[in-house]
């Protein structure tokens, strides 16, 4: 079953029109949601729905409106749309090929919190996207889908496009909210959580871009059918970014249960070359990673948690056998490192204490001692080193640098010690 990519599948040259949109049934889940359904109603089958969040943290969709004071006005409605995480690049296609599908989700989501002004924050690197989304809000206002008075109702909803500069950090809902407001993008100390203070101060719901794509289906159809979709506790379909050593990288809709085993052969066509899979990442860049003995373990959100990592932001990236752990290391701990946004004492200075003893291994003049001391420096970011990490910053960010580094030393450590010369060259 697909809910999120039928009509771009169908119709890949113009499935980001109104035409096309409203010739496949666009914008009617948006007109019944607002004409036959209190906003109450609305929100109970997203609850039903158990739709989780697809951004990364997973939170229940539902749950999350549910925080909203209710007696606080104005609302706002926020779409995370700056997809920053290495190896993930789902939300762009939906963002390319239907902005329209997500566009009816805000309209939805917003009738249900009562919110009248929304925001779409789309990452600097994504013009494409952008011009897209800009052109189909010029598309919905023409048509009297935004604006005043939407299907006669009453009800008034504007949205407002807004790129980012550029920034990681941005990704993390705060540090949005700050780059919104015009502030630089730091992340703030919660609580209090967005629902409660967030843009300008008031009441706001942050929401994922694909999060917010299935909201047409769940009116159409109701919250218990997207229930029924999945294993327990992973309803409905998601979009998996899969990269990496294997033969068909892309975004794949998929019906979460099945084995990353399973997803890797169908639908990447395997390991190029017929290789073996080393390890591979689950959920992102962020994501300690699994080795190729566990590609048995399902893809859902419980089952990877429960093995010591996360599905995150719907990003597989898969190592062959040939991959140098430490390389691979390395070069998702330097971006971390120079997307810190430097607020942290810990992220700050021990993500770039990381790339530096990683950097000094690769050249060949790693230490013996190197080994503890990355793991020292990654304490100091995440103490315990365990899954959820415990944090010394205000947002995972610096954490996320750990998990590169955790995930090399539990699991291919002599591999790491290996590189380590016997005697350090003097320069």
């Amino acid at each position: 079953m697909k809910i999120l990519t039928t009509r771009m599948e169908a119709h890949p040259t113009d499935s980001h029109t109104l035409a096309r949109h409203r010739a496949t049934g666009g914008y009617e889940a948006a007109r019944h949601a607002l004409t036959s359904m209190t906003a109450e109603a609305v929100h109970e089958e997203v609850k039903a729905s158990n739709l989780r969040g697809r951004g990364g943290a997973g939170f229940p969709t539902g749950v999350k409106w549910g925080f909203l004071p209710p007696d606080i006005r104005p609302r706002y409605l926020v779409v995370n749309g700056d997809e920053s995480e290495p190896g993930t690049f789902k939300d762009r296609q939906l963002l390319e090929r239907d902005p329209h599908q997500l566009i009816e989700g805000i309209i939805i989501s917003a009738y249900a919190i009562d919110c009248h002004e929304a925001y779409i924050y789309i990452r600097g690197e994504y013009p494409r996207p952008a011009r897209r989304i800009e052109r189909a809000l010029a598309e919905a206002y023409d048509a009297g889908l935004l604006g005043r008075n939407l299907f006669g109702t009453g009800f008034d909803l504007d949205i407002t496009l807004h790129l980012g500069a550029g920034a990681y950090i941005c990704g993390e809902e705060t540090a949005l909210l700050n780059s919104l407001e015009g502030e630089r993008g730091y992340p703030r100390i919660k609580p209090p959580f967005p629902a409660v203070e967030g843009l300008y101060a008031k009441p706001t719901i942050v929401n994922n871009v694909e999060t917010l794509s299935n909201m047409p289906w769940i009116v159409e159809n109701g919250g218990a059918a997207y229930a029924a979709i999945g294993p327990e506790g992973s309803a409905g379909t998601r979009l998996f970014s899969l990269s990496g050593h294997v033969k068909r990288p892309g975004n794949y809709e998929i019906v979460m249960g099945m084995t990353f085993g399973e997803f890797i052969e169908e639908y990447g066509g395997g390991v190029r070359e017929g290789r073996a899979v080393k390890c591979f990442i689950p959920g992102g860049a962020s994501a300690p990673w699994f080795t190729g003995d566990q590609l048995d373990l399902p893809i859902t959100i419980d089952d990877v948690g429960r093995a010591g990592s996360m599905l995150g932001s719907g990003a597989i990236v898969v190592m062959d056998e040939t991959t140098n752990v430490v390389h691979a290391a390395h070069s998702i701990v330097n971006f971390f490192a120079h997307e810190s946004c430097g607020q942290c004492t810990p992220c700050r200075e021990g993500t770039s204490w990381l790339e530096m003893v990683l950097a000094r291994i690769l050249r060949g003049e790693g230490r013996p001692i190197d080994l503890d001391l990355l793991l020292d420096v990654s304490d100091n970011i995440a103490p315990g080193l365990g899954w959820p990490p415990k944090m010394t910053t205000i947002c995972p960010l610096g954490p996320s640098a750990v998990s590169p580094i955790t995930s090399i030393l539990r699991n291919f450590r002599d591999e790491v010690e290996a590189m380590i010369p016997a005697e350090v060259p003097v320069a």
